[in-house]
């Protein structure tokens, strides 16, 4: 296992080299002639589309989570983007006297799930220490245990918990199955590092295949690492976005990644250029 562990690491180790000499911000669908495109949000009105999208355990009130307040008002479409924005509204949202950081997360949970097949997100990654943003996909049977991943799972296709350090030009992958408990499994499936195109500054796509058999990992459609970790879930997922802050209770403080926002810190946003979802053609 040792040995298999360090193949594991030299590979995803080359791949993220190959990724990081690419030019990036571009879209290009893994296997796409195999892919019909089949759910798409391109950001291209001037609100959040209530069809396609919904506060993910938020609304348009404040709601703790971690280390900052959560609303929908903090989504905001814009210039054909989507804008999730991270702020320290020192009187509150609209004057709800609860001073604090600002941020959300949303989804497509009873709007639009899917079973199979390949999603991918464009964006720009928010600045700020002590927070990250993710594209990830779940589903309610993830709470389940003693079934592995089979009937859900959490799967990260990135996640961004990573500025401030020495190499924060990457996101990382992972899957985590059994619920949020005592029986929770987690696999670390891989870090992509993008030294060319600053994930900060620049578009570059997150992308994710999932099939009968496995997850595979792309950023700027090249694979960044694959698992099996816990048989892949068989039942319809649905997609998020969100930032959050370090920290528990609305009050920022330390977190996995770090030292989170200072009050005095500039405001910064998740920009989201389109997310798109296809599901495999039938066979001929």
């Amino acid at each position: 296992m040792e040995f298999a562990a360090l193949i594991k690491g030299i590979w995803s180790l080359f791949l993220s080299l190959i990724l990081a000499l690419t030019p990036g911000g571009f879209p290009r669908v893994p296997n796409e002639e195999n892919l019909d495109l089949v759910w798409s949000d391109e950001f291209d009105g001037d609100a959040l589309d209530a069809s396609k999208w919904h506060g993910h355990y938020c609304s348009a009130e404040a709601t703790i989570r971690r280390g900052s307040y959560w609303s929908t008002d903090m989504a905001v479409v814009e210039d054909g983007c989507l804008h999730i924005k991270t702020q320290y509204l020192p009187e509150g949202l609209n004057g709800n006297g609860k001073p604090g950081w600002y941020t959300c997360g949303i989804d497509t949970s009873g709007l639009y799930e899917q079973t199979f097949g390949y999603f991918e997100v464009r964006c720009i990654l928010p600045k700020g220490s002590g927070l990250w943003s993710a594209f990830w996909m779940l589903s309610n049977g993830m709470g389940q245990v003693g079934n592995g991943g089979e009937d859900g799972a959490e799967i990260d296709i990135f996640e961004s918990p990573f500025y401030g350090e020495r190499f924060s030009r990457r996101v990382s992958s992972n899957i985590h199955i059994d619920g949020y408990g005592a029986d929770l499994k987690s696999n670390h499936v891989c870090e992509a590092y993008l030294l060319r195109n600053d994930p900060y500054e620049t578009f570059n796509t997150y992308g994710l295949e999932w099939n009968e058999k496995e997850y595979i990992f792309y950023v700027n459609g090249i694979e960044t690492g694959r698992s099996s970790f816990g048989g892949t879930a068989k039942v319809p997922e649905f997609m998020i976005l969100s930032v959050e802050v370090g920290g528990e209770n609305a009050e920022p403080g330390d977190s996995w990644a770090g030292a989170s926002l200072a009050p005095g810190d500039a405001p910064t946003d998740f920009v989201i250029d389109y997310v798109r979802a296809y599901q495999y053609k039938p066979a001929e």
